[in-house]
Order: structure tokens, then sequence, then C-alpha cells
């Protein structure tokens, strides 16, 4: 499928490369690791170019497929992985499923040229942390970026809304039927506020790996797979608690 080319040489030109407000910082730890999932050529290529481009974010692997990226992207260990939704044979969703039980921590950023709400819920449900327009200016997908990598979930607002809207529509989540401890709650709610699992841990005075623990039986009791869906859900859920008529 032909999307429209947005990301252009005067947009990789022109993005912060060498701006006082991130080099400084970059000199003193490594660079963020992304890996792009994008098949038509000259689109990729201006996208790698975009991310190497931003101080503080370098492309470890670049694939033409969804088949190519499960074989390679994983030895790459990436920190976030950018991912075109339309790609041919297997589609950017079904690879974001397939990469998320290879490597569940790294985060997924699914890339289309269509605002369409059935690809937002099939996208979070395969696991991805994210879900932005490929019209996106270099400085808000940098800005996406340092985003998910400190655990929020970047989207459009209106995909946002749209999504919280609909799990408030079709949630069954409810306390008779799914039964959350008092911790996975506290734990859902700092999710639902973006903090990472480090700060999660540090506030709630407990390990890394409880955290982690913690957070794979709440997706085994909300039936989901990522923490961008468990924490729509739990936001959605709050609000059906608080108006039945939802």
């Amino acid at each position: 499928m032909k999307v429209q080319q947005n990301v252009t040489s005067e947009d990789v030109r022109s993005s912060p490369s060498s701006h006082a407000d991130g080099s400084a910082k970059s000199l003193h730890k490594l660079p963020i690791k992304v890996a792009l999932v994008e098949d038509q050529p000259k689109v990729r290529e201006n996208w790698t170019k975009l991310i190497d481009n931003f101080p503080d974010f370098h492309c470890v692997c670049s694939c033409t497929s969804a088949e190519e990226a499960v074989r390679s992207i994983p030895a790459t260990q990436p920190d976030i992985i950018l991912m075109d939704i339309f790609l041919p044979r297997m589609s950017g969703i079904e690879c974001t499923a397939r990469l998320k039980e290879i490597l569940p921590e790294t985060q997924i950023i699914i890339l289309t040229a269509m605002d369409d709400q059935e690809l937002v819920f099939m996208a979070l449900e395969a696991g991805a942390d994210g879900y932005l327009l490929k019209r996106t200016k270099p400085s808000e997908l940098r800005a996406a970026l340092l985003d998910v990598r400190g655990g929020g979930a970047p989207m459009t607002s209106q995909i946002a809304r749209r999504v919280i809207e609909s799990f408030r529509r079709k949630t069954k989540l409810k306390s008779e039927s799914t039964v959350l401890t008092t911790r996975e709650e506290q734990i859902l709610l700092l999710l639902s506020q973006g903090h990472a699992n480090k700060l999660i841990a540090a506030k709630l005075g407990v390990s890394l790996d409880t955290v982690c623990s913690h957070l794979k039986n709440i997706f085994r009791k909300m039936h989901v797979n990522s923490r961008t869906e468990a924490a729509l859900r739990f936001v959605a859920w709050k609000s059906a608690l608080k108006d039945p008529n939802i």
C-alpha cells in the first residue's frame, strides 16, 4: 500500500542534531536504540536519517518487512521499535505481537498514515505501546520516543480519547469477575499516570522484579498484552464503576 512520504530531507536537516538542550547530556550516556520497520525505501531512508540526527537516539536496525524484522531485530536488542502498520504479507500488527513475545520490555510505536480507530484497537491488543500518524513532525516524534522510553503511551489526543471511550463502552472488567489485589490496583494507578516500572517500584518500596511479576499477573487477569492497554482498561474500569450507565 502506498502512503504519503511525510519525513523529508529538509526535516532531517532541521532536526535537533546538535541543539544544546540535549547534546551535552548525550555525551555522558549511551544513545537510545531504535529499530525501524518500513517497506518503502525512500521513507525508510529518511526516517533512519532523522532518528540518527536526534542527539540521544541511534537507529540500530532498519527492516523492509515484518518477516525480516522478526529475524533481525531481536539480536539488536532495541529500546524502541517504530513499526509501519501496512507491510506486505505479514502486517505490522502481527509483527508487533510476535516481537512482543520475544522482546517484552521493548517499546513498540505503530506508525501509519491513516487515523483508523479499529487499527488502533488491534495495535494495542497486539501489544503496541503507542500509536502515531506519519505526518507527525520531527520534534513531536522525538518527544514521543522520549515519552514511550519513560513509560508513557504516545498517541494523538483524538486517538486516545476514542480508545478510552471505546473501552468504557466495551469493558467487561468488574470486581466480581476480575479480582485485582490492592497492590495490583496501586501499580495500575501509577501505570495509568505514566510512570515507568522503576519509578513504580521506588514509589511502592518494592523491587523491580516484584513490579514485573505483578504486571504479568495483571496482564493475565485483564487479558491484555501491554502496559498501554492495561492502563487504558483500568481508567475505563474506574470510570465505569463511578457511572454504571457508561
